[in-house]
């Protein structure tokens, strides 16, 4: 796992972009290598080794690819640092869309939001959430026992619904976080309209 990002800049200079086509390699390996560093320690080892193995990332890029093909939004944090390869050129994403419970609580849900390990602390997770959702209502799944995960969801308005699931892809149950508008005018939310007004 490459670890030379070269010299990390402030979470404010690093741009969020929405993903095209071309920018699928790079997702890929940023989906991969996130969940290597999320996971370690919540999942069993050789079923962490087993889904994230690198001779895997062709699949996975085609994935990525057609979702975004097909009109999924993922947005991008991408490396400041300049030569880096294609597997460590995006650092973050995010990924929000219509809500896909039959009982779904909200119209609005957060498929995804991840940073390389590398960036946590840095508030580039909160600027991926921000541009992805905003103010809005939302849920959200995430694997239960993932405690750093949920600290932030309840730090941006998330609390467990009581809904349960088992995972079937890391064997792990998950648990459903859902929060209502944010209506305050925050500073993060004033930050998403600078977002969009320079990305889109």
């Amino acid at each position: 796992m490459s670890e030379d990002f070269g010299t990390r800049a402030a979470s404010a200079e690093v741009e969020i972009r929405r993903a095209t086509v071309a920018d699928a390699e790079a997702g890929a390996w940023c989906h991969l290598l996130c969940w290597q560093e999320a996971y370690a320690g919540l999942l069993a080892p050789e079923r962490l080794r087993e889904k994230t193995d690198p001779q895997g990332i062709g699949r996975r890029t085609e994935r990525w690819a057609a979702a975004i093909d097909a009109g999924v939004v993922r947005w991008l944090a991408l490396n400041p640092a300049a030569g880096v390869p294609v597997r460590d050129r995006v650092i973050g994403f995010s990924s929000p869309g219509p809500a896909r419970d039959e009982d779904a609580p909200t119209p609005l849900e957060l498929y995804a939001i991840y940073t390389r390990k590398a960036w946590w602390g840095t508030g580039l997770g909160q600027r991926l959430l921000d541009v992805a959702i905003g103010r809005q209502a939302a849920s959200l799944w995430v694997l239960e026992g993932n405690d750093r995960a949920c600290a932030f969801y309840r730090r941006n308005g998330f609390a467990e619904d009581g809904a349960r699931a088992d995972e079937e892809f890391f064997g792990v149950p998950e648990i459903r976080m859902v929060r209502p508008a944010q209506l305050r005018n925050t500073p993060t939310a004033l930050a998403r309209l600078h977002y969009i007004f320079y990305v889109t």
